[in-house]
């Protein structure tokens, strides 16, 4: 019998797409000829072409295109821009997951091992940026006003990447801190991808603001809920390497919770266990995390950031779009339920 995250995942054969997105695959597949059309549609050397086929082989939920997509569509007609738009967000999406994997030194990524396994760190790296010059590229044509959105967008993700990096070891760092880096380095993207669609259909600034405010709650929920299958997920579902968080001693909210719940004497006994390398005190620590409660405290987290982007949309008309957004958010409260 599937399970209730397996059955809101359907599969078209180019790529896994999130069950309430069904109402815009005419759409997504537009997305996906515009990215084939920027990677494949120019002659690369044979070495480049093998890269970009491995990326292009691996199957992703296409869930930021999708949020530009519905976000348009609440508001109106989805147009060509709205495509190009989406198919943008999607190659900065890609080129994060290959840097990511390099920093996390991750060997699995969507089932497949991953590019820096198979070809090297700086071949990883190195077409990470390749990507983010075809973004230069199509960004260009955009109008100023989206193109300016999109690279403060993607300028906020660095930052909130760069300020997770600087904060690894620091088991002081607060809630608050982490969800500010979070709504940085995942959450600003989602919002501009919900606030540029609307705005692309024509909406007011209020309408776009909501939407926007939608994709902020919806990418906060969506990183604590990566957070917490890093610690509790099952890989094989998960189709990429888990356990990074702490192998990175990265502290992210269950570990915050944890730390800030206990006294000082249990509190040091477990900075200790963190810093120990090992899948036994990976385990035991996720024994202690379950146990205190961290990670249903994470879990709760999920569910009220997703209330929350959920009540973002109260005052938007009834419609197909809007309750696929709905629908959507439900989706990423149930990847950890």
């Amino acid at each position: 019998m599937e399970s209730p995250k397996q059955s809101q995942i359907l599969t078209n054969g180019l790529y896994r797409v999130i069950k309430p997105f069904s109402i815009i695959e005419e759409h997504l597949l537009g997305v996906q000829a515009v990215i084939s059309e920027q990677l494949c549609g120019h002659p690369h050397t044979e070495g480049i072409e093998r890269l970009i086929a491995h990326i292009r082989s691996q199957s992703g939920k296409m869930l930021r295109p999708g949020l530009v997509l519905l976000s348009g569509l609440c508001c109106g007609q989805v147009s060509d821009e709205h495509i190009k738009v989406a198919a943008i967000f999607e190659i900065i999406h890609e080129a994060t997951l290959l840097h990511d994997d390099v920093i996390d030194e991750a060997d699995k990524r969507r089932g497949q091992q991953s590019l820096n396994q198979l070809y090297g760190n700086e071949s990883a790296v190195l077409l990470g940026d390749f990507l983010l010059s075809k973004v230069f590229s199509m960004s260009a044509r955009l109008h100023s006003d989206v193109a300016g959105a999109i690279a403060a967008a993607a300028g906020m993700t660095c930052q909130g990447e760069l300020n997770q990096n600087l904060q690894k070891r620091n088991w002081n760092l607060t809630q608050e801190q982490y969800i500010e880096i979070i709504a940085n380095k995942t959450a600003e993207i989602f919002r501009s991808c919900c606030q540029i669609g609307a705005r692309l259909s024509g909406a007011e600034a209020d309408t776009a603001q909501k939407l926007g405010e939608y994709g902020l709650n919806l990418g906060i929920a969506f990183q604590i809920a990566d957070d917490v299958l890093d610690i509790v997920g099952d890989e094989e579902k998960a189709g990429k390497t888990l356990g990074t968080d702490f192998a990175e001693t990265k502290p992210t909210l269950p570990l915050i919770h944890l730390l800030g719940s206990v006294d000082e004497n249990r509190r040091e006994k477990i900075i200790s266990l963190i810093t120990q390398a090992g899948s036994k005190a990976e385990s035991e620590l996720t024994v202690i995390l379950a146990n205190n409660g961290s990670v249903e405290y994470s879990r709760d987290c999920v569910r009220r950031y997703v209330s929350r982007a959920i009540e973002s949309l109260e005052s938007l008309p009834d419609s197909s779009a809007k309750s696929a957004l709905i629908d959507t958010a439900r989706f990423v409260a149930s990847r950890v339920a």
